[in-house]
């Protein structure tokens, strides 16, 4: 079989049924998952006679092949011109074990995840939102289920993950003809909050020389994004509790409410559970706010969606930075870190990156990232490639081991073995 990229997912036909793997991969341009079960092999590359094509010039028409068994899946790469990277380190085997890690192909990135305890599911894309990983696609199907009710949405996720995206997203989903309002409580003094939200009438205070409508008011007939709802003070809880369950909004100074149909989405990097059980957010208003919640995943654990990501983000800054593109060793760098600010970070890192490159590509020399280790410990080379990795290092078997996220021991291990063991250790698994 033959499968483009795209946001879709695809089950490769087999009799295995132990020990599933989901295979996440990204490409500048998009998306592509493939579940695998032991005893099934699958082939990537561009060429027409790969299992699963790629449309990424950087790749090979075979570039390599992904061999499930139950507990562990091996890689080879197949000769590939531009070869297969585990990290720091271009491999011709490697083989992960149930925790999965990553690859990088060209400008493209494989994320190997192990235990798939069902098919992810598969959803359009929302408007505005890059990536087709699991994460994002669950976020995807949750949104376009619930997007055309009138029930409140709570978007729970780390600072950086895009949460204000996906609130636009919403709204323009749910085909409310009314305003978009989107307010940041983070950054709303606590004596203007009330004003900015239910709006005044002229004179309620000094300096109130006339009228102004509220938030809640200019999102009439529409979607009232609330970012950061739990900075809320408890006076304002009060209100808003009011407001969601009776629809009505009484501006300062005004003598009777006004009725609003107003659709509240709000969201949230800290656990509002918790602010619950702390008494620090009323429980009353989470349970009104939190009909729907919607997890976004951080970027760690979607750095499938990382070569899409990057593409848009330089494409972004394309008037500044001129025409960029990342290199194999620079996407291997990305995949290798943390990403505690999530795509907030990314943008910055590949802003600093971008303007530090004299050229077109951009290399893993010109990104500014703290160290991590390239290579994730559940996988595992063989000796040839370590003896490799180690002359890239000037012989240096500390060096080489801290590129390949391994402690020395670990290293002098693989360097040890018979060039034959990691393929017969395959073959093994394959067959059980």
């Amino acid at each position: 079989m033959n499968d483009e990229i795209g946001s879709k997912t695809v089950e490769m036909p087999g009799a295995g049924s132990a020990g599933p793997w989901l295979i996440e991969v990204g490409t500048p341009e998009g998306g592509l998952s493939v579940v695998l079960r032991a005893g099934e092999r699958v082939v990537l590359g561009s060429g027409r006679d790969a299992d699963v094509r790629l449309g990424d010039p950087a790749i090979s028409h075979r570039h390599c092949a992904l061999s499930a068994g139950v507990d562990r899946l091996a890689v080879e790469d197949l000769g590939s011109r531009n070869g297969t990277y585990v990290g720091a380190v271009r491999i011709t085997r490697a083989e992960f074990v149930s925790d999965g890690g990553a690859l990088v192909l060209g400008r493209s990135s494989v994320v190997v995840r192990g235990g798939l305890a069902e098919p992810p599911p598969v959803a359009d894309p929302l408007p505005g939102l890059v990536g087709a990983s699991l994460g994002m696609q669950r976020v995807a199907a949750e949104v376009r289920r619930h997007a055309r009710t009138r029930a409140p949405i709570l978007i729970q996720g780390e600072s950086g993950t895009g949460k204000d995206v996906i609130a636009r997203a919403i709204h323009q989903l749910s085909r409310r003809t009314g305003n978009y309002v989107p307010l940041n409580l983070s950054a709303l003094p606590e004596s203007l909050a009330d004003a900015e939200l239910f709006g005044h009438r002229r004179g309620a205070f000094t300096g109130a020389v006339q009228s102004r409508a509220g938030a809640f008011e200019i999102a009439h007939g529409g979607t009232l994004f609330l970012d950061e709802i739990a900075d809320l003070t408890p006076a304002i809880q009060v209100k808003l509790l009011r407001v969601v369950e009776d629809g009505g909004v009484r501006p300062l100074g005004a003598t009777n409410p006004l009725l609003v149909d107003v659709r509240i989405i709000s969201a949230s990097w800290a656990e509002l559970e918790q602010r619950v059980t702390e008494e620090r957010f009323r429980a009353d208003l989470f349970h009104r706010l939190s009909t729907v919640v919607v997890r976004v995943p951080p970027l760690r654990q979607r750095k499938s969606d990382i070569p899409e990501l990057c593409r848009v983000l330089l494409a972004r800054i394309k008037p500044d930075v001129g025409d960029k593109r990342l290199t194999s060793g620079a996407l291997s760098r990305l995949l290798s870190h943390s990403w505690p600010g999530n795509v907030r970070e990314l943008s910055s890192a590949l802003y600093r990156a971008a303007m530090a490159t004299p050229g077109e590509e951009i290399g893993a020399v010109e990104l500014s990232l703290p160290v991590a280790p390239a290579l994730p410990r559940p996988a595992r080379i063989g000796p040839r490639d370590a003896r490799r990795l180690l002359d890239e290092h000037r012989k240096n078997v500390s060096a080489a081991a801290r590129a390949a996220g391994v402690p020395r021991s670990t290293f002098r291990s693989w360097l040890a073995r018979p060039e034959s063991e990691l393929a017969d250790d395959e073959d093994a698994a394959l067959a059980g």
